[in-house]
C-alpha cells in the first residue's frame, strides 16, 4: 500500500524481536531505539504500542497471539545483525495476521542490507535506514493523509519490479529536540526484574573509524551531543518517577568531550541525585582528574575498548590508541577505586595465536581483580572488516543467528575457526583459574570470593575435560 485512503487515528505497533537461538548473555536490553521512535510518534499525536518480545519472554506463538489482540496499520521492527532472521519471522507473522498492515524494518543491520532484506522477505514493505525517528514520522503522516510513502528519504522501498533506494535522511543535529524514550510503553517490571538498571544515550556518532565498528557508519563521523541540562533532566525524571538508582550511559564513547563530561558530573552533584552509573569510553579520552570527577558524581565502573594487547593488531584495526595508553588509563581507574572493564577482540584479520595470547595476558595484567570481556571478531555488514573478509573469501558462517561475538565466523591464513574457538575458551579459563585472582576476590568479601571460587572450579573443570578430549 504505497498510497491509498486517508487513515484516521493511525495505529503503530513497534516490535523488539526475540532471539531465535540461545538468548543474549546479558539481561534484556531496554529497546531505546524503539523508545525514541515511539516518543516522537506520540508527540505528534499517533497511537503507539511496543511489544518487547525479549523482556516479556515471548516466542513467535506468543507474539502472534498478542498481535491478534491489536489492529495496527503499521508494524515496525528493529534488528541488529543477530536479530535479523528473527525480525523477518516477525514480519511474516504480521502479514499472516494483518495482511493489509504496512511492515517496516529498521536498525543497524538493514541500513547496510536494505535491498537484500526486501529480497529475503516478500512480506516486508519498507526498510528504514540509519536514524529512524523522523523517517517513521513522515511515513505515518503520509499514510494518514493517504499519500505515497515510496519516495520518503531515508528509506528503501519496492518500486515496480525492483527497489527504490531513496537518499539518506540528514542526521538530527539538535538531539535535545527529541523527547525522552517512551519507557511507559515498555514492560518495565520485567526489564527491571532482570536488571534494575536504566539505560541512556547522550550522544550519537563517533569521530573515529575503527575497521570492525558499524556504529560510526550508522550514526556518522561526527560527535553529536545532547546538552548537559537535557541529559540530567532525564536522569532526574527517572530518579524521581521510577526511583531509579542505577544507570548505564551506553554511548560508544562517553567522554569524547571531556569538558562536557565534567559539567555533566557537576550538574548531577548539584541536583543531589544519589545514583550510581557506569559508562564506556576510549583510553585516550580521559584524564585522572576527570575520572575523579566521575567517581564523585556516582560513577562506579568504566568499560574500555582495549581490543588488543598487540600494537600491530591495534594499528590494523585503525583503533588509534597504544597499549601504553591502555596501561596508564586502566591503572588510574583501579587506583581511584573504580572498576575497569576491558573489552577485548580476538581474531581480527592478521591475528595469530601469538598475538592472541599476548592480548589474553595483557587483559589479565591490566585488570587482574575484576573481569575481562573477550569477544570474537565478528564481521557485521557495513564495516570495512566485513568487506575485507568477503573480498578475501574468508567467510565461513553466513547464518546471522550466529553473529553473537562468541562464535567464529571467518578464518584467515593465520588463524582457523578451530584455533579461534580454542583461544576464546582458553582466554576465560586462563583468566578465572589464576589462584591469585581467587585470593584477591576473597579479600573483597564473601560474595566476590564465593563467586570467584565458583568460576575457578567451573573453568578448571572445562580445562580438564578439554585436555581429556585431546588425548
Amino acid at each position: 500500500m504505497a498510497s491509498g485512503k486517508i487513515i484516521m487515528g493511525l495505529h503503530v505497533t513497534l516490535v523488539n524481536p526475540p532471539y531465535r537461538t540461545k538468548p543474549h548473555q546479558h539481561p534484556p536490553f531496554p529497546p531505546l531505539g524503539l523508545g525514541y521512535l515511539a516518543a516522537v510518534l506520540e508527540k505528534n499525536g499517533f497511537d503507539v504500542e511496543v511489544i518487547d518480545c525479549q523482556a516479556s519472554n515471548y516466542r513467535y506463538d506468543d507474539f502472534k497471539r498478542e498481535l491478534g489482540k491489536r489492529n495496527p496499520d503499521v508494524v515496525g521492527v528493529t534488528a541488529a545483525t543477530r536479530l535479523y532472521n528473527s525480525a523477518l519471522e516477525i514480519i511474516k507473522i504480521t502479514k499472516e495476521v494483518h495482511p493489509n498492515c504496512v511492515t517496516i524494518l529498521g536498525g543497524s543491520h538493514v541500513t547496510f542490507w536494505n535491498e537484500k532484506a526486501l529480497q529475503d522477505c516478500p512480506q516486508l514493505d519498507i526498510v528504514v535506514r540509519r536514524e529512524g525517528e523522523y523517517t517513521l514520522l513522515e511515513i505515518a503522516q503520509r499514510m494518514t493523509a493517504g499519500k505515497s510513502y515510496q519516495d520518503v528519504i531515508g528509506t528503501t522501498t519496492r518500486k515496480d519490479s525492483g527497489f527504490a533506494v531513496n537518499p539518506d535522511r540528514p542526521y538530527i543535529e539538535n538531539l535535545d529536540e527529541l523527547p525522552f524514550p517512551a519507557r511507559h510503553l515498555w514492560d518495565l517490571e520485567a526489564i527491571r526484574k532482570a536488571e534494575d538498571m536504566f539505560y541512556l544515550t547522550t550522544t550519537r556518532g563517533c569521530v573515529y573509524w575503527c575497521e570492525f565498528c558499524a556504529a560510526v557508519r550508522m550514526f556518522g563521523r561526527k560527535y553529536r551531543m545532547r546538552s548537559v541540562k537535557n541529559v540530567v533532566d532525564e536522569l532526574e525524571y527517572l530518579y524521581k518517577t521510577y526511583g531509579g538508582k542505577y544507570y548505564t550511559f551506553c554511548d560508544d564513547a562517553f567522554t569524547v568531550d571531556q569538558t562536557r563530561t565534567g559539567e555533566l558530573c557537576s550538574e548531577i552533584k548539584k541536583r543531589e541525585l544519589q545514583i550510581q552509573w557506569n559508562c564506556g569510553t576510549r583510553v585516550d579520552m580521559v584524564t585522572k582528574e576527570l575520572l575523579q570527577k566521575m567517581k564523585d558524581a556516582g560513577c562506579v565502573s568504566v568499560w574500555f575498548g582495549v581490543e588488543s594487547g598487540s600494537q600491530k593488531v591495534l594499528d590494523d584495526m585503525h583503533k588509534g590508541i597504544s597499549t601504553e595508553q591502555t596501561v596508564r588509563t586502566v591503572s588510574w581507574v583501579r587506583e581511584l577505586g573504580l572498576r575497569p572493564t576491558p573489552n577485548v577482540l580476538l581474531g581480527f584479520p592478521g591475528e595469530t595465536k601469538e598475538s592472541a595470547w599476548k592480548t589474553i595476558k595483557f587483559a589479565e595484567k591490566i585488570s587482574p581483580d575484576e573481569i575481562a570481556y573477550y569477544n570474537i571478531a565478528t564481521p557485521y555488514p557495513g564495516t570495512p572488516m566485513y568487506d575485507m573478509v568477503v573480498k578475501n573469501g574468508w567467510l565461513r558462517v553466513t547464518n546471522f543467528d550466529d553473529y553473537d561475538a562468541t562464535t567464529p565466523i571467518f578464518e584467515t591464513p593465520t588463524l582457523s575457526l578451530k584455533d579461534l574457538e580454542e583461544l576464546y575458551q582458553k582466554a576465560f579459563q586462563s583468566f578465572y583459574t589464576r589462584p591469585g585472582y581467587v585470593f584477591r576476590m576473597w579479600r573483597k568479601g564473601f560474595s566476590p570470593g564465593y563467586a570467584a571460587t565458583k568460576k575457578y572450579f567451573f573453568y578448571l573443570s572445562k580445562s580438564v575435560k578439554s585436555k581429556f578430549k585431546q588425548q
